[in-house]
């Protein structure tokens, strides 16, 4: 996966993300959406043949922080998704 910052400022922040899944992105903008001091969270794909995914974040406060507190939440989400998963197989 490869980000790079679009631009970004105290209110908002673009990112362009290669070689990734959007299916996580989809996870990260639920998480993000969930805090209240976002007001915009989006993720689209640019263009289905250059696997180029742009997430784009609103917010009343540090959107790059933000971002990464949402990342830390999705992760620990899916960790539980495969517990139980897991827990369920066996």
């Amino acid at each position: 996966m490869n980000i790079q910052v679009i631009n970004s400022d105290t209110k908002e922040a673009n990112l362009s993300i290669k070689d990734a899944d959007i299916g996580a992105l989809y996870i990260i903008q639920h998480e993000l959406l969930k805090n209240k001091d976002t007001e915009f969270a989006g993720v689209i794909i640019k263009h289905p043949l250059t696997n180029e995914i742009w997430m784009r974040v609103n917010s009343k406060s540090n959107p790059m922080s933000q971002i990464s507190a949402s990342a830390d939440a999705a992760i620990a989400e899916v960790d539980k998704l495969q517990k139980l998963i897991n827990s369920q197989i066996k």
